[in-house]
């Protein structure tokens, strides 16, 4: 995200392709250790960190698509546009 110059990513672009991912990275590994001392509240945490990887996935792939669709779109019918136009 830091070497491309095309988009400047705000916080929202940090938060669900950096921070949110990390921190449930982070919740996996300590419930890897607290699942050695009780099972029951680590599987609460696997379950927490897997409900933030699932939304952190559907923000993603919404911004995806809707990026193609308002961005990359427009500038291909102004091509194909301008090539008819010729």
């Amino acid at each position: 995200m830091r070497v491309q110059k095309a988009y400047r990513p705000v916080f929202e672009d940090w938060l669900f392709h950096a921070v949110l991912p990390l921190a449930a990275y982070a919740i996996l590994a300590i419930s890897a250790f607290a699942a050695q001392s009780s099972a029951r509240p680590a599987l609460f945490l696997v379950g927490g960190a897997t409900l933030v990887f699932l939304f952190v996935g559907i923000h993603n792939a919404w911004d995806a698509v809707t990026y193609h669709i308002f961005v990359n779109m427009p500038k291909e019918r102004d091509d194909n546009q301008n090539r008819s136009d010729q």
